[in-house]
């Protein structure tokens, strides 16, 4: 499956398969400011020695970030990724908590981190806005929106509840594909004639 969707050059999540909880907000650290397939590659790597937040601990920072070498900032990674172990282990009993605002008081943990842990670990109702998301929306007249927050509050208004945990990977891919950032291919876009905005 992952390789088909290589062929694609569609995004493939590393959140799935056998993934906890605890992992799933790692890898989620891991692929912002990343390409997907390198992501894949670290987390693969990491979850072969880490499943929970105690093993990070026993690892320690400067053997993470060795391990993790290959995503964008990756001191910077390890260090809040050992910083919220700790918070973990210490504060929540070694799990991960399922609902926002204790997320977002996690070290290296924004909004789309967040809502990405509650949509793909919980099961919960969350729109993750990144890059794609927030520009998609806005060149298709979806929102009218300045910053990523405001995108997923507008989202959150049109989009049924239902289908908010849906909406990152079908955006992502189409962002990377087709509505790219520079130079989209409004040719090949099924939306084009109902786009706003004409590139």
């Amino acid at each position: 499956m992952e390789r088909e969707a290589k062929k694609r050059n569609a995004p493939v999540y590393s959140f799935k398969g056998n993934r906890n909880p605890f992992q799933i907000l790692i890898s989620a650290i891991l692929s912002t400011r990343t390409r997907d397939e390198q992501t894949i590659k670290v987390s693969e790597r990491l979850f072969k020695e880490v499943r929970e937040p105690r093993d990070v601990l026993r690892m320690g920072e400067e053997k993470l970030a060795e391990m993790i070498r290959g995503v964008g900032f990756h001191r910077t990674k390890a260090k809040n990724i050992v910083k919220l172990s700790k918070i973990l282990v210490e504060k929540y009993g070694s799990k991960v908590p399922d609902n926002i605002d204790d997320l977002l008081k996690l070290p290296g943990v924004g909004r789309k981190v967040a809502n990405i842990v509650l949509a793909n670990a919980f099961g919960k109702p969350a729109i993750a806005v990144d890059t794609h998301v927030h520009r998609i929306a806005n060149r298709m007249g979806i929102v009218d929106t300045k910053r990523p927050e405001e995108t997923e509050k507008e989202l959150m208004k049109v989009v049924p509840k239902n289908l908010w945990h849906r909406i990152n990977r079908p955006f992502v891919g189409f962002g990377q594909t087709v509505c790219k950032p520079i130079k989209p291919l409004c040719g090949e876009c099924p939306f084009a004639e109902k786009c706003p905005k004409k590139c």
